[in-house]
């Protein structure tokens, strides 16, 4: 729904013109009767499936070529129990 309102009632009234705002009301406000500026919800962006996400990290994952340079898991496990 289109609101008009003049620039004085939208700032004695501004909690109540953002409520409609976030109820989806688009406001225009007015300046001795000519439009200056508009209040518009804020776009929604959707939301990524997790399942998708999750998807993408273990493809990333795999696409790295991590190894280890050589040395054996259990030799730097016992290294670090030393610090």
């Amino acid at each position: 729904m289109l609101v008009t309102v003049g620039s004085y009632e939208a700032k004695t009234h501004l909690p109540e013109l953002l409520d409609r705002v976030a109820r989806g009301d688009i406001v225009t406000i007015t300046k001795r009767g000519v439009p200056v500026a508009q209040i518009v919800p804020p776009a929604r962006t959707p939301k990524p499936d997790p399942m998708e996400v999750v998807n993408d990290l273990i493809a990333y994952s795999k696409s790295q070529k991590r190894t280890l340079g050589g040395a054996k898991l259990r030799d730097l496990v016992d290294a670090g129990r030393r610090y």
